[in-house]
């Protein structure tokens, strides 16, 4: 007779989803807001780089988040995240002036450069193997609803109040997600007392090459979302959208949707055939999303992208910590995040180059960044290929 599944859903996997959930709000919700914000302050000609030196310090900050959550432990690399983005919300209103500006920007990425490293170490460490998948993919379920609320919650309030406002509530939802984490558990079993020497990084602690597969797949395959970060507020402002959350609002539904079945299809079919599904689906999405001149036809593309990511994240956080060291977790998945950081970034600072304020240019951004992804198809065909004949030969 066959034992009992042992159930996720732990009190510990639960708060570490809800501060998730607040952090992922947090941040998201300022972004569609931000584009006419830069504007008013005289630099439309920088909305590349509001998301580009976000995940530039994101990236630069991942192989010290890596090695912290492996030496120092899981909750205060968390903390260090959330706190990062409650400071922030308070001195975007203070700072007004463009250089100010970016130079919060600048500051607002080591955020995201550390939160999620040590969020996946904890989940891995909580959660068996053969379950990975799933849990990765209600984690992101769980993330996702705060990419979805967040911007709609955030558009509104900047219309019924200021920005301003908005601001200090983006800080009120990181307190909220550094509280939760206060009252969770540490998993690291040798954590140690910090140290500066713990800021120390050679070269092995840069990247992790065990995940470099992984790592390039979501760096190509992130540079869409870079693109649709920067252009897709004022592309909803030239096809009529008051509320320029609407988009990320169904992009999100769609991916909360999907991640009930994606991850539990990565631990079942594997990870790189689920990968395979979603970069399909992502790259007929920014077709879908380049045609989308109608509120209609936009949200159908937005649901598209969002069904696409659905599928593709779980499998590729799955597909990270599968091929990492148990003992560098942390490492592997600073790695994987470097790669994403410098794809979403990439792929920002394109559109925001080309862009200059030709909205007629946004849909041959969209092509493009389609064709990246058809390229993204062919290598992880590619490694696949190479794996198989390996196994053949041994």
């Amino acid at each position: 007779m066959q034992a009992p599944t042992k159930s996720i859903y732990t009190l510990q996997f639960c708060l570490l989803c809800l501060s998730s959930l607040l952090f992922s709000a947090s941040f998201n919700m300022i972004i569609p807001e931000l584009p006419n914000y830069l504007s008013a302050m005289g630099g439309a000609e920088y909305k590349g780089l509001i998301i580009a030196l976000f995940t530039l310090t994101a990236g630069i900050s991942r192989p010290f988040s890596g090695r912290l959550t492996d030496l120092w432990g899981r909750i205060p690399v968390m903390a260090i995240g959330s706190i990062v983005c409650f400071i922030c919300g308070f001195l975007y209103p203070l700072l007004t002036g463009v250089a100010g500006f970016l130079l919060l920007r600048l500051i607002h990425g080591f955020s995201t450069g550390f939160k999620p490293t040590a969020t996946a170490a904890y989940v891995a460490d909580i959660i068996p193997r053969e379950r990975w998948g799933e849990a990765l993919g209600l984690h992101g379920l769980c993330f996702s609803i705060g990419m979805a609320v967040g911007p709609a919650i955030g558009s509104y309030i900047c219309q019924r109040y200021s920005i301003d406002i908005l601001f200090y509530i983006s800080s009120l939802f990181a307190l909220f997600s550094i509280l939760i984490l206060m009252n969770m558990k540490e998993t690291l079993t040798t954590k140690a007392p910090f140290k500066l020497s713990m800021l120390k990084i050679s070269k092995e602690d840069i990247f992790d090459l065990r995940v470099l597969p992984a790592a390039t797949v979501t760096f190509l395959s992130y540079s869409g979302y870079g693109v649709i970060l920067t252009l897709i507020p004022d592309w909803s402002e030239h096809i009529g959208l008051t509320n320029k959350g609407i988009f990320f609002t169904a992009y999100t539904i769609a991916s909360v949707a999907i991640r009930f079945i994606s991850g539990k299809a990565a631990d079942r079919y594997g990870r790189v055939q689920v990968i395979l599904v979603g970069l399909v689906i992502v790259a007929f999405s920014l077709v879908a999303i380049g045609y989308g001149d109608t509120l209609f036809s936009l949200l159908a593309g937005a649901a598209l992208y969002g069904v696409g990511t659905g599928i593709l994240s779980p499998a590729v956080n799955a597909w990270t910590i599968d091929l990492s060291h148990p003992q560098q977790r942390g490492r592997a998945m600073a790695s994987m995040y470097i790669a994403l950081e410098a794809g979403i970034g990439l792929g920002a600072l394109f559109a925001g180059f080309y862009y200059q304020d030709i909205a007629l240019r946004i849909p041959q951004i969209m092509f493009i960044n389609a064709g990246v992804l058809v390229l993204t198809i062919g290598y992880t065909f590619y490694w696949q290929a190479k794996q198989k004949r390996s196994l053949g030969q041994t």
